[in-house]
């Protein structure tokens, strides 16, 4: 290994032990780029990796609100402002209980690559709070919101950072708090959020984006290849807003899913999903995926009894993990070789662990990396800040179509870079390779900052 890069990852390691998703994250991205650093000694100089792998900045906050119950409940805010290297800083909020400065951190330095990888002026972020909206009142949910925003407001704006929705963080909650945001500024300003509801400045085709560019992504990596959708069999782990729009394009592309889940077990429909009763149970009742049965009897409900999620036990040739991070262990890997997939598709951010990734490219299977592949959420985002900022709105067919563009773009630069340096079908690589080049050429212009 480059000595610059053993130093750098040897000084996080100590400096930053206790956060294991960050240091996955930071591992993953720097020993791809090693050739690149052989190539740029100025980076070394100038201690790029040391900056880039530092946030720019860490905020974190309580977060008290009041129950229904009339109970004080207190809870943690975070927001990690990473880079302004290229834009505002741009990235999710997600609202749950596993939420820590680590996965804060991790989905920070993630957003950075990934918001590169778009061509589009966006920097990098990531916030959320341990927060856990399920099994809580709407009334609840906005008190929440409302205190949340109540402090982060003053770290936010349309030209310094503009947050989105994540995991626990859709519509109902983006709107609460724009509301309160705009409440205590006193002024309108639509491109502080994205992921608005249409009728005060959102998007149209935001909510498709993420699954929609994935399934872009993965037409193409399998085109490339000499591979189709059409006849494909799909399984999508998740049944949250990526899965559900993964599962509509995939199956526009001619492909049959059958398979989704939540985190309580699959279910698995030889006969293709029935979407519209997915939608009707995840979007609208805000049920559990076991209820599909209550329809379509004759299809199967997996419980999932181990870290193993069962969906990955189902035959299957392209396999798109959308739930969480880590949920394809390198068990799951193995079985899904074994029954023959050929492509892996990442919906959710960094849902492979490091050795299922390493075994996946082992065996050549093709990997669409979550840092370009799930791209198109915050591609779409840029795009509804743009319309916001013009006072004007474009078609849900203009949207899709900039989108695919973005996607085409987006697998282009991986591809062409993993060929560029020797690793051909290594997505994953070209990827980091792509994106970290822009970054690193960026912070050299900027000066030590």
């Amino acid at each position: 290994m480059n000595e610059y890069l053993k130093r750098v990852i040897s000084n996080i390691e100590k400096r930053d032990s206790h956060e294991s998703e960050y240091l996955q994250a930071i591992k993953e991205v720097l020993c791809s780029i090693e050739q690149i650093l052989d190539k740029h000694p100025e980076y070394e100089k100038a201690a790029i990796l040391e900056r880039m792998t530092e946030p720019e900045r860490i905020i974190t906050f309580r977060v008290p609100w009041v129950n229904d119950n009339g109970e004080v409940i207190v809870n943690r805010g975070y927001r990690v402002q990473f880079s302004s290297l290229i834009g505002p800083y741009k990235g999710g909020l997600r609202f749950h209980p596993s939420v820590n400065q680590s996965i804060m951190k991790f989905l920070g330095f993630e957003q950075i690559f990934k918001n590169a990888l778009t061509g589009l002026p966006i920097g990098g972020a990531k916030g959320g709070s341990d927060f856990d909206p399920k099994g809580k009142s709407d009334n609840e949910i906005m008190r929440f919101c409302q205190s949340f925003m109540t402090e982060l407001y003053r770290h936010i704006g349309q030209d310094v950072d503009v947050p989105a929705g994540d995991i626990g963080v859709g519509a109902r909650e983006i709107g609460y708090l724009f509301g309160q945001y705009k409440r205590i500024r006193n002024a309108y300003e639509g491109g502080v959020l994205t992921g608005k509801a249409i009728c005060y400045g959102g998007s149209l085709a935001r909510k498709e984006a993420t699954g929609y560019g994935l399934l872009f992504y993965v037409r193409e990596m399998l085109k490339t290849n000499g591979h189709d959708l059409n006849g494909k069999i799909v399984t999508i782990s998740g049944s949250g807003n990526v899965a559900i729009y993964a599962c509509e394009k995939a199956t526009a592309f001619g492909a049959k899913v059958v398979g989704m889940s939540d985190s309580n077990g699959c279910i698995y429909d030889k006969n293709g999903i029935d979407l519209p009763l997915i939608k009707q149970i995840k979007e609208v009742k805000r049920g559990r995926i076991k209820e599909y049965l209550r329809v379509h009897p004759e299809s199967e409900y997996i419980e999932k009894t181990s870290d193993d999620s069962p969906i990955w036990g189902i035959k299957t040739d392209i396999a798109l993990p959308c739930a969480t991070q880590n949920e394809l262990n390198l068990n799951s890997a193995k079985k899904l070789v074994e029954n023959g997939v050929i492509a892996v598709g990442e919906g959710a951010n960094m849902p492979t662990t490091q050795e299922a990734l390493d075994y996946f490219i082992e065996k050549g299977i093709l990997v669409a990396p979550a840092k370009a592949a799930n791209a198109g959420g915050v591609a779409t985002s840029a795009i509804e800040m743009s319309q916001n900022s013009m006072r004007y709105y474009y078609t849900f067919e203009e949207v899709e179509n900039k989108l695919e563009k973005i996607m085409i773009n987006i697998f282009n630069a991986c591809n062409e870079n993993a060929e560029k340096y020797g690793c051909p079908k290594n997505y994953v690589a070209g990827a980091n390779m792509a994106a970290f080049q822009k970054l690193a050429d960026a912070m050299l212009a900027q000066g030590i900052v």
